[in-house]
């Protein structure tokens, strides 16, 4: 008699058994690294628009500094044109 209830027990413990190992491997060796690389993609990505809205900003800096007058002007028209947006 083979078929007894605990023989299913160790059969299905065994198969449980081998379906975390199969998961494990596959976290290992498929998972983990993608995550890695999407991890890595996404810190590149970052420091690459932290480079760019750095590059910006010196380039806005020195637009002001060879033309305050434009500048201030912008910057006026700028806040009239928000103001009006605002009280509507």
């Amino acid at each position: 008699m083979s078929d007894t209830p605990r023989n299913y027990e160790l059969d299905a413990n065994a198969e449980i058994a081998r379906l975390r190992d199969k998961v494990e491997t596959l976290m290992t060796e498929r998972v983990t690294p993608a995550v890695a690389q999407l991890a890595s993609q996404a810190e590149d990505a970052a420091q690459a628009a932290t480079d760019k809205v750095r590059e910006n900003v010196e380039r806005l800096s020195d637009t002001i500094k060879a033309q305050p007058l434009t500048a201030v002007g912008v910057a006026a028209l700028v806040g009239f044109l928000f103001a009006g947006l605002v009280r509507r």
